[in-house]
C-alpha cells in the first residue's frame, strides 16, 4: 500500500479514496446469500418500475416518496437517525420549517454512495446538480442519473454536452422545490471533507443553504471507488438492516454577493501557516482560483459545518487526486 500514501491528506494522514473494507460473513455467509438471492430480484423490479414507469405518472409527490421508500425498505434501510443543529430530539415539529430544507433552499451535502439520492429524494423531492472543479456553473441532472454518478469517475470538467446553469437562475425555475448540490464533485469512503467546487457561489443571497452530512452503518455501501457496483450490491442486499446517521446544521447564506460584505473584507488578507490543513490547501490550487477572501469564507463556512456534523476533517486531497488514486487502484487490482 505504500503506492497509495501520496492520497493520503498529508496534514491528517486521512485516506478518503480507500474503499471501506466487508466485514467478513462467517458462518452466516449462508444467511447473506440468502438475503441477497431474496431481495435482488425485488428490488430490481421495484427500482425499473418506479424510474421507467411510475416517475412518469402523475402520481404526486407523496406517490413519488412512497415509491422511494419502498425501494429504500427493500435492501433494509429504515433506521434514520436524525439530529437537526438547535433543535432537540422529540420537538422537531415545532421548528420544522425553520430548521429543514424548503423550496427555494440550497442542499449542500455530504457524497458517498448512491443511497445518498435516494434518500434526499425521498425526503425533500429536490432538484439534483452536478458541480465541477473547473466551472462555477452546475449540471442539472435527474435523481437516476445522481444515483449513477456515485460509481462514475471523477470529471474535472463537464462533458461537451452538458447544459450548465447557475443556482440562482435554477431556483428561479424550480422556485417549489429544493435544490440540492454535491460540493465535492464526486465520492468519497466518508472519512474526510474534500476541497468544494465553486458552484455554491452562484446562489442568491436570500437563498437558504443547508450543510447535510450523510453517513452509514455499515460504511461499506459507500462507492468511493468506480464501477464497483457488484460489490455495492451485495454489501447492500446481503445485510439485514442499514442505518443512515442524517446530520442538518444551520442555515448558511452566501454572503459574497453583499456589497457591504465585500467591501468590509476586500482589504483583509487570509493568514498563512505551514500547516499542509491550511485554508488555501484545502481549497486547493485549481478550485481556489479567481475566488475572493470574502467567497473563500462561505465555502469554508460550509466546509466546516459538513465536516463537524461528519465528526471528520476536511483534507486538502481533490477530484484530480482521486482520478490518480482510481487509475493506480485499478492497475493494482488487474495484476
Amino acid at each position: 500500500m505504500e503506492k497509495f500514501s501520496q492520497y493520503r491528506d498529508r496534514g491528517s494522514g486521512i485516506a478518503p479514496f480507500y474503499p471501506i473494507p466487508t466485514e467478513a460473513s462467517g458462518i452466516s455467509l449462508p444467511f447473506h446469500v440468502f438475503l441477497f438471492i431474496i431481495r435482488l430480484p425485488i428490488l430490481l423490479a421495484a427500482t425499473l418500475t418506479y424510474f421507467f414507469v411510475l416517475q412518469w405518472f402523475p402520481i404526486g409527490s407523496l406517490g413519488k416518496k412512497a415509491s422511494l421508500w419502498l425501494i429504500l425498505g427493500i435492501p433494509g434501510v429504515w433506521w434514520i437517525d436524525l439530529q437537526i443543529d438547535g433543535v432537540k430530539k422529540g420537538s422537531l415539529a415545532k421548528h420544522h420549517k425553520a430548521r429543514l430544507p424548503q423550496p427555494g433552499s440550497i442542499i449542500a451535502s455530504s457524497h458517498t454512495s448512491p443511497i445518498d439520492s435516494l434518500y434526499l429524494a425521498a425526503i425533500f423531492d429536490p432538484v439534483f446538480t452536478a458541480s465541477y472543479p473547473s466551472t462555477r456553473q452546475v449540471q442539472c441532472i435527474s435523481l437516476f442519473h445522481a444515483m449513477l454518478r456515485a460509481f462514475h469517475h471523477p470529471q474535472y470538467d463537464p462533458p461537451q454536452d452538458a447544459h450548465l446553469i447557475d443556482l440562482q437562475t435554477l431556483i428561479q425555475k424550480h422556485p417549489n422545490r429544493a435544490i440540492v448540490v454535491y460540493p465535492e464533485c464526486t465520492t468519497t469512503n466518508g472519512k474526510g471533507i474534500l476541497p468544494f467546487s465553486t458552484s455554491l457561489l452562484t446562489a442568491p443571497a436570500t437563498a437558504k443553504i443547508f450543510p447535510i452530512s450523510l453517513r452509514y452503518t455499515a460504511a461499506d455501501i459507500t462507492t468511493p471507488v468506480p464501477g464497483t457496483y457488484i460489490e455495492f450490491l451485495w454489501n447492500l442486499l446481503s445485510k439485514p438492516t442499514h442505518c443512515i446517521r442524517v446530520r442538518i446544521a444551520q442555515s448558511d447564506h452566501n454572503t459574497s454577493h453583499s456589497p457591504a460584505t465585500r467591501s468590509s473584507t476586500a482589504q483583509s488578507t487570509l493568514s498563512h501557516d505551514d500547516r499542509a490543513s491550511s485554508t488555501d490547501t484545502l481549497l486547493g490550487s485549481e478550485e481556489g482560483e479567481g475566488m475572493n477572501v470574502v467567497e473563500k469564507k462561505v465555502l469554508d463556512r460550509v466546509a466546516d459545518a459538513l465536516a463537524r456534523l461528519g465528526r471528520v476533517k476536511r483534507v486538502g486531497l481533490g477530484v484530480k487526486d482521486k482520478d490518480g488514486f482510481v487509475k493506480a487502484w485499478t492497475r493494482q487490482q488487474r495484476r
